[in-house]
């Protein structure tokens, strides 16, 4: 998806500069070296990334134009709930959710080019207003786990892993909307994904809740 984004746009002075947020030292190497990526690619084992932009899951992206201004805050970046309604043994979609599972990446990726194109004048950039209103700001609860998450990645790089552990659990029960946290003390399947069964109950308890908060753009299936 984004390699080739950045391939396309690479000439117009657009580049992807992506950020993994994984504490587990050396897991996200694979991932990154299968990719080949020709962008920029960073591991944030402690969350400084996250925490600055309030990022709580993947794929999340901020669009920050060339003088460095925030014209898009943190968005799930073309993702949609079509998972949720998955075949979860077989990945299968019915192919209704399908469709707008694709629609939604396609939408993202043309309201970006636009962007891309336009500059400031792209109906998918926010002014200055726009851009305030759609930041969603931290609460005291949520500093607290940022916090407490990175005391407890650094106890457990120390050698301290239980106490470490006990840090970033709390983390995690102090910010349940971040997936981000709670991956990082979560089972991992034989791919290294945090999607074995812990992950399945904890989406399942979500309920009528959005897994990805609702993205404000033109012709985004909601």
């Amino acid at each position: 998806m984004w390699q080739e984004l950045h391939r396309e746009l690479k000439a117009r002075n657009f580049s992807v500069l992506a950020v993994a947020f994984d504490s587990r030292e050396g897991a996200a190497r694979p991932w990154v070296e299968k990719a080949e990526p020709e962008y920029t690619v960073l591991v944030d084992r402690f969350h400084h990334v996250a925490e600055l932009y309030n990022m709580v899951n993947v794929n999340q992206a901020v669009w920050i134009d060339e003088k460095g201004v925030i014209v898009r805050p943190t968005e799930s970046a073309g993702a949609y709930e079509g998972f949720r309604q998955a075949n979860r043994k077989t990945a299968q979609m019915p192919e209704d959710v399908a469709k707008k599972t694709g629609d939604a990446k396609t939408t993202y990726h043309d309201a970006l080019r636009d962007w891309v194109a336009k500059g400031s004048a792209s109906e998918y950039a926010f002014d200055g207003e726009a851009a305030r209103a759609h930041l969603s700001l931290p609460t005291p609860n949520v500093a607290e786990a940022h916090a407490s998450f990175f005391l407890g990645q650094y106890l457990i790089g120390i050698g301290q892993a239980g106490e470490g552990g006990s840090l970033v659990e709390a983390a995690s029960r102090l910010h349940p909307e971040s997936w981000a946290i709670w991956r990082q003390g979560a089972g991992l399947d034989q791919r290294g994904l945090a999607a074995k069964a812990d992950f399945w109950e904890r989406v399942d308890a979500l309920g009528d809740k959005k897994y990805y908060a609702a993205v404000d753009m033109k012709g985004m299936p909601q």
